[in-house]
């Protein structure tokens, strides 16, 4: 009996605690979201080469392919490329069966990554990459040195957005907005956009301008939701 008691008595005070806290007057508050977006120049590219080798002994594609790796890597260092800003991605080395002429042969290739800090030197790296044996480029990826001090910039605009947009809202109210109560950060990931524009300009043997890089721009943006109590 006691026990039977105790457990309506538990049950009658949590459900007057919740009506209690039904009953609380909500606090009137406004949700929306804000876009950050910075648009800037980017001073540093990289680059994606390659290169292969293929003959009937794997020692020899292999110590083709090596000669390859120390020439890239001599022309590098002579260019003032410190050797931070390359390194190797993949190594392989694979027995291949050619159809056509009935017999297996084997084929050495590599790939590395190159950053290039200095855009003006593109033209004299990618020639130099090509005379140490590179025979292939499969992209070219443009980025700034200041990307995290843009990405600050795109999120406080982002937040200033939002302020704006909830003021424009409540304002035909009567009403203001107070403090934030809840910030949300909805970027699922801040890749850079390209935007393709400006272009790098060569000098040709003949004094004539060539136009040889196409830097552009890129474009940061960020989202966010934030919510702010109404006064």
């Amino acid at each position: 009996m006691k026990t039977t008691v105790l457990i309506l008595a538990t049950v009658f005070g949590l459900t007057a605690q919740a009506q209690s806290q039904d009953q609380r007057p909500q606090v009137p508050q406004i949700s929306v979201t804000g876009e950050g977006k910075i648009k800037i120049v980017p001073d540093q590219a990289v680059i994606s080469i390659g290169f292969q080798n293929t003959g009937k002994d794997s020692k020899e594609v292999k110590t083709l392919n090596d000669e390859v790796v120390d020439k890239v890597i001599r022309f590098l260092k002579k260019t003032g490329i410190p050797s931070t800003d390359y390194k190797t991605t993949n190594v392989s080395l694979y027995k291949n069966y050619d159809y056509e002429k009935k017999k297996y042969n084997f084929q050495a290739s590599q790939s590395l990554t190159v950053t290039l800090k200095d855009l003006s030197k593109y033209d004299e790296v990618m020639m130099g990459l090509n005379d140490a044996g590179v025979n292939s480029i499969s992209g070219v990826e443009f980025k700034s040195s200041k990307m995290e001090d843009y990405e600050k910039e795109a999120r406080k605009k982002a937040v200033l957005d939002a302020k704006q947009k909830a003021q424009d809202y409540v304002s035909v109210l009567g009403q203001k907005i107070g403090k934030a109560l809840l910030i949300t950060d909805n970027t699922q990931s801040n890749i850079p956009i390209p935007m393709y524009k400006s272009n790098m300009v060569a000098m040709a043997a003949d004094g004539a301008q060539r136009e040889t890089l196409a830097v552009g721009e890129l474009e940061i943006n960020t989202n966010v939701s934030v919510t702010f109590a109404l006064e």
